[in-house]
Formats: C-alpha cells, structure tokens, sequence
C-alpha cells in the first residue's frame, strides 16, 4: 500500500513576491515529528553551540530508514517541497537536520528547509544545491568550508561540477560549475585532524569522478572520547541512520570536506 501524503499549498510572502508558488508535501507523521524534535531537542539545547544542537537533533534520526528518491522535482515536473521523516537518504538527513537547528514552529522549520535545500530560497529543481560544496559556495550560505584549516596536507582541485567524463551532464538544464574544491585525502586523517573536527560539522566523502564533488555526506558527532560519522547508510548491513566509526569508516574513502555549520 502506498504511504498517504497530505498535500498542503504553502505559498509564503517572500515566495509570491518572486513569483514562486509551490506545493508542500508533508504527513501528520513528518509534521508531529517535527513539533516532537523541537520540543525534546531544540529547545532544552538554547544557548549551545551550533554544532552541539546539531548532535542533539541528528539523534531523533538514528535508526530512520535508508529512502532515497523522496523528493519530487525535475526538468519535467515541478518541484515539491518535500519534507518526510518517514526514510532518508544522506543528503535530506542534513537538509532536515539543519532546517531544523533552527527552527522553534513548523513554520519555521519549513522556511528553513527552503533555504538549506534551494539557492536564492527559490524552490525549483534547477535552483536546489545538488551539490554538497553548494553549502558553502551558494547563497544562502548553510555552512563555512574549514578544509583547508584541519590540515596543511588538504589538496585544492578546480572541478566542473556536472560535466560527466563523456562530457555529458548529470543534470540537464543546470549549468556547469567550474569550482576550486579543497580535500583532505584518507592517509591524512591523523590524530591532528580528528582533533580538530567538531561535533556537528557536515563531512563529505570526496570522490575524484569528474563532475561530482562527493559521494556521501553525514555528520560529525564526538562522543566518550570517539569520534563518528553519523550518516543515512545505504549499506545492506545497515539501510538506516547510523553511527559509524569515523577513521574506520574514511579509511577506505579517498578523502573528505568538511564545512562547519554557522
């Protein structure tokens, strides 16, 4: 049986002045366990660090199924401003923990999530940051690049961000994206680096492919003196949100960018 999504027309102020109407798409079960997050993990955390409510909120998320595709968009379909709690992938697992950091109602939360997901808060396919570096490259900004700061060994690329090896797109409509990327490569995660790191930045794991910048992103959560990747696993053994080991987890990755929630 196909889940039932409740369908709300949200057209907010800023939106009709740009001309964006959209559609929302969120159930009772999404809209109550946002309202049960904030009142259990947003407001007891007030006054912590970034990065301290963002472990805090992340956590109302563990063991959330592995669900990709939720979103609804593309070149042929208007986009949708999807929130659903019901599964995640790693990319709508820190979209939702973000826009939810910040939040204090439904209505925050939702306006949040617009200007995490989209460039400019305009929500259409072509204006969603596809691409993790959007985060710190794109207006409005959701977190700062600190890359470069956790180690002098990080390595800087100039990438074409959607252009396949073939010469291609992955996404048609949206332009290429010359962007100088900065990495740390996996043999230079040492202790300096794992020291350096804090709770709640976004890590992900870089990927030589042309035309992508990472392959799969999570959270860093510091916890009895380890340190874990917090993260929508696709893995078989998994299929959820967990919390993994993080130089074990990165050992076997080429590398990772970090950007550090604001």
């Amino acid at each position: 049986m196909k889940r039932a999504i409740f369908m709300v027309l949200f057209l907010v102020s800023c939106a009709e002045s740009r001309g964006n109407d959209y559609q929302t798409a969120m159930d009772d079960y999404t809209a109550n366990k946002v309202q049960a997050i904030i009142r259990t993990h947003v407001i007891p955390a007030a006054g912590e660090k970034p990065g301290e409510i963002i472990a805090a909120v992340s956590s109302a998320f563990l063991t959330t199924p592995y669900q990709e595709n939720t979103l609804i968009g593309s070149t042929e379909v208007s986009e949708v401003l999807v929130a659903d709690f019901h599964g995640v992938d790693c990319f709508t697992l820190i979209d939702y923990v973000r826009a939810l950091s910040q939040a204090h109602d439904q209505k925050t939360f939702l306006s949040n999530l617009i200007s995490t997901r989209y460039v400019g808060g305009r929500v259409s396919y072509l204006s969603r940051k596809h691409f993790f570096t959007d985060w710190s490259a794109t207006q409005p900004l959701n977190a700062t690049d600190v890359t470069r700061q956790l180690s002098a060994k990080a390595v800087t690329v100039v990438k074409q961000l959607n252009r396949k090896a073939d010469g291609s797109t992955y996404i048609p409509g949206l332009p290429v994206i010359a962007r100088k990327i900065s990495y740390i490569p996996a043999h230079a995660i040492d202790s300096a680096v794992l020291d350096k790191l804090q709770t709640g930045d976004y890590v992900g794991v870089w990927t030589p492919l042309a035309g992508l910048d990472v392959t799969h992103v999570g959270i860093v959560i510091k916890s009895g003196g380890k340190v874990w990747f917090r993260n929508a696993s696709s893995l078989k053994i998994n299929r959820q949100v967990v919390d993994s080991p993080f130089t074990d987890y990165m050992a076997s990755k080429p590398g990772i960018i970090v950007l550090r929630p604001h």
